[in-house]
């Protein structure tokens, strides 16, 4: 069973059919895919899934903090459901892939005092942009 369902089962998620090949399309710690790419595979495993459905699972799950919903420039938004693991993202900036990255150190530390002009931060997103090994 994969991560994303057991913790939705953890929760007391009513798993549908539907709702249960969706949670099983984003498993992985790599998964960034966009709801059309969601919407194929779960297609492949349920074949009267529709996109609508699709779309309103995702947008359940970005509600519930299961998945987080990334949007990297004005591409299609790509989900991803390594939601409750600190991390960043690496893009590329020819063909949209999106890889989870583990930076050491606190990005909120590098951030002078003088910079933060009396905000309370909260949290830190940085996104890594270059060229993937296949476009490269």
């Amino acid at each position: 069973m994969s991560a994303l369902l057991e913790r939705l089962r953890g929760r007391g998620w009513r798993v549908t059919s539907q709702r249960r090949v969706v949670a099983e399309v984003l498993d992985g710690d790599h998964v960034h895919l966009t709801a059309d790419e969601v919407h194929a595979r779960a297609v492949q495993r349920l074949p009267e899934i529709s996109r609508a459905t699709v779309y309103n699972i995702l947008g359940e799950l970005v509600s519930l903090g299961e998945v987080l919903e990334v949007s990297t420039d004005g591409r299609a938004k790509r989900y991803d459901p390594n939601a409750h693991h600190p991390h960043q993202h690496l893009v590329c900036s020819r063909c949209g892939t999106v890889r989870d990255v583990h930076p050491t150190g606190s990005p909120l530390a590098d951030l002078p005092a003088d910079e933060r002009f009396g905000f309370t931060v909260s949290e830190v997103e940085i996104t890594y942009r270059g060229l993937c090994p296949s476009c490269a």
